[in-house]
């Protein structure tokens, strides 16, 4: 291994052209890892720190740095970051540090940062229950070409479990000769460029179909906004669809909570409460590891609990 001579700073756009290249992972995580990234930045010139090496980086910076974060508030609320938050900005260094490991250049190994147990608040997964699903995806107008598509994109939620950024990756060439089909499956490349299969139901699938009907126009993007854009793709943004959500969760008077991933946390509910197998149900949501998966299994902890409260409290026995 050899001692780098560019300075730290300078060797984040190196980092995430390497998480493009080498680990292929997508857009929105290269962002993410940038935005957190840049806190550390700020950090560093804090700290005078700017012109630091890579082999410059001690335990006692680490530290120093959590302490910032643990410390830090919203200059806009006041509020601290949360545990969970705090997370993110260290497993951003921690890929930092193993990009400086691959690439043999001296450094402080990414082990040597350890996580803090994140708040156990955080773990609670928000669902919501089939009537309010159903309160939802009806509270969208189809009388006109926006009420169709929020109303396909609704129910491709809650009928595929996609992640927000998946969904808007979506092109209109993957539905191409699909008007004699009933449902479809599709194969997409999720999370961290993993493939995976998504299934559409007959019902989610024929809004799909309802809304490539009412479209006159040639763009690329299955979701594209409703207004005249000549010079450039008219692709929705995640920003876009959680304003969609949002609008229709306040018409239909639902939890104000709700979002894109409160649909898919329902949808693996869903697929829980009816005794699918969690190692299905991994499949289905594309998570890498089990682990992740597992926060649903509360849902069946409950209803366990309430069946055996219902039919197994020892009420029908005679004293």
């Amino acid at each position: 291994m050899e001692k780098s001579t560019k300075p730290i700073i300078s060797q984040i756009p190196d980092f995430l052209d390497y998480c493009e290249v080498q680990k292929g992972l997508r857009d929105n995580t290269q962002k993410n890892y940038q935005r957190y990234l840049n806190k550390f930045v700020g950090w560093l010139k804090l700290k005078k720190l700017q012109s630091a090496l890579p082999h410059n980086l001690t335990p006692e910076h680490i530290w120093e740095y959590r302490l910032y974060l643990s410390r830090y508030q919203n200059p806009k609320t006041g509020h601290p970051l949360s545990k969970s938050t705090q997370n993110y900005y260290l497993i951003a260094l921690r890929a930092f540090l193993g990009y400086f490991v691959a690439k043999d250049i001296v450094s402080m190994p990414p082990d040597k940062i350890s996580l803090p147990k994140a708040d156990k608040s955080a773990k609670t997964v928000k669902f919501l229950n089939l009537d309010q699903i159903e309160k939802l995806l009806t509270s969208a107008n189809p009388k006109d070409d926006s009420g169709i598509r929020d109303r396909a994109i609704l129910e491709t939620l809650f009928s595929t479990g996609l992640r927000i950024a998946e969904l808007v990756s979506l092109n209109r060439e993957q539905f191409t000769n699909i008007r004699d089909k009933k449902d479809l499956e599709l194969g997409i490349i999720g999370k961290g460029g993993n493939p995976r299969t998504v299934y559409f139901s007959e019902r989610a699938f024929n809004w799909i179909k309802k809304y490539l009907s009412a479209r006159h126009d040639k763009e690329k993007p299955l979701f594209i906004h409703n207004r005249s854009k000549n010079t450039a793709e008219n692709r929705l943004t995640p920003r876009s669809v959680e304003r969609i959500v949002k609008k229709y969760a306040v018409l239909a008077g639902i939890p104000i909570f709700t979002t894109p991933h409160t649909l898919r946390h329902s949808y693996a509910t869903d697929l829980l409460t009816q005794g699918v197998d969690l190692r299905a149900i991994q499949e289905f949501l594309g998570h890498k590891n089990i682990v992740t998966t597992q926060i649903y299994t509360h849902v069946t902890n409950k209803r366990l609990r309430d069946i055996h409260r219902q039919f197994h409290s020892g009420k029908n026995i005679k004293e």
